[in-house]
């Protein structure tokens, strides 16, 4: 699955891990992905998206 929201189109983030003795390796962020039946254009599908847009009411869910 692809860590994208369809919603907000929020993906993977890319960094560093910093360790003690100031040593970096790549590290990624990956959001929360949750793949949900939801309507889309008056029609249930199923998409991907960031639990952020769940909480916040962006997407209608279909029970």
């Amino acid at each position: 699955m692809a860590h994208v929201c369809e919603v907000c189109n929020k993906g993977e983030l890319s960094g560093n891990n910093v360790s003690h003795s100031h040593l970096k390796t790549k590290r990624s962020w990956k959001p929360n992905i949750q793949r949900v039946r939801a309507v889309v254009d008056g029609e249930v599908k199923r998409i991907n998206v960031c639990t952020r847009c769940l909480r916040s009411g962006k997407v209608e869910r279909a029970l």
